[in-house]
């Protein structure tokens, strides 16, 4: 293989480990062995990190899989040099708990932790998106002033707190960079008031500079700046034929009726986001591709993140760098199985990336 890699800045490569009962062999085809749990979501994090991942995310989810803040504690000490990125749902924490939690887990890695924030409603509740959104921002506000080592004297719509930092802080004495993404008008205010790392989900390129320009605008209303991440599946093999019939493949045992079934269970499945990513399917060409090596076909049974990057190691190296050079800085990528597609990745083309943790501060 002949990779000539443009000069880029670095970026951060991540992978994703299954806890919310999201792996598979063949896609909407329940495989016990896949099945989320401990061992098996453990053994995805650790085949991420002998292979050279910078991060790995682990997802939350209240109906499906195990918990987050205890998988991310329990692995923590395992781990000697990769960093977790810990989703969180904002609507069942209580922030300052939480930010004792973040501190403590971030203890437990050697100061890697980073945390993916979900506005979620509380289980069984639905919040209008406005106010849900409202409560994030409230939520990021409270968890950076206390995992800054300050006091928090806080008098929101949601909360009101006077209450000094946790005694216990980060490795850094800093709040780690908060990752967070969405789409809508509410979605991309937060974002712009609250957190580090804009993630976004697969799209034509030109949506996603669109995105990019529209939220470097909005953040600097503020005085801020963002850092900008991709997540996505990945699909390479040894040629781009290979690489197609393995997408197709993954498809091969799929009922329409399950597919549909496991996109309504998450509870995202009405946000705008995945709105984008339907309408990204609905807009692609008859084989699912949206754009060259954009294929559409995870979606058809999967909620969120629905699209791979499907190529020979050349074509996914090219594809990521395209993303780079729009100043995407951080990836997170994953496929099925994932530990398998973590291997193949890790050999084929994370080598010829200039990767490295996203710098914090």
């Amino acid at each position: 293989m002949s990779i000539t890699t443009p000069a880029l800045p670095p970026c951060e490569v991540s992978w994703f480990s299954a806890l919310c009962d999201d792996d598979y062999e063949f896609l909407g085809v329940p495989d016990a062995k896949l099945k989320s749990s401990w061992e098996h979501c453990r053994d995805i994090v650790l085949q991420a990190e002998s292979g050279g991942f910078d991060n790995i995310l682990l997802p939350s989810g209240y109906q499906l899989g195990i918990d987050t803040t205890a998988f991310a504690a329990a692995i923590a000490p395992m781990l000697k040099r990769m960093a977790l990125l810990m989703a969180v749902r904002v609507g069942e924490s209580w922030p300052p708990q939480l930010a004792r939690q973040i501190a403590t887990i971030d203890r437990l890695l050697g100061g890697r932790l980073t945390v993916n924030i979900i506005s979620s409603d509380m289980p069984g509740e639905t919040l209008a998106s406005a106010p849900r959104y409202a409560r994030t921002v409230e939520a990021m506000h409270i968890l950076k002033t206390l995992l800054n080592g300050e006091s928090l004297d806080h008098d929101g719509e949601f909360w009101k707190l006077k209450v000094d930092p946790p005694r216990i802080g980060t490795v850094s004495g800093k709040a780690p960079p908060l990752y967070f993404g969405g789409l809508s008008p509410d979605a991309r205010e937060a974002a712009a008031k609250g957190c580090d790392v804009f993630l976004m989900w697969p799209d034509k390129q030109d949506v996603v500079a669109e995105i990019i320009a529209d939220m470097t605008a909005r953040a600097a209303k503020y005085g801020r700046t963002l850092k900008f991440g991709y997540r996505a599946h990945v699909i390479v093999r040894d040629t781009e034929a290979e690489a197609r019939t393995a997408a197709d493949r993954l498809l091969s045992k799929l009922d329409a009726a399950e597919g549909a079934a496991i996109r309504a269970k998450s509870l995202d499945s009405q946000s705008a986001g995945v709105a984008a990513q339907a309408a990204l399917r609905e807009s692609a060409a008859d084989d699912g591709y949206a754009e060259p090596h954009l294929w559409t076909g995870v979606g058809r049974a999967r909620s969120g993140c629905g699209a791979a990057i499907v190529g020979d190691p050349d074509q996914v190296l090219a594809k990521l760098n395209a993303y780079r050079a729009m100043g995407i800085e951080a990836f997170i990528l994953s496929g099925y199985p994932h530990a398998a597609e973590a291997d193949l990745f890790a050999r084929h083309v994370l080598p010829h990336i200039d990767h490295g943790p996203l710098p914090r501060g």
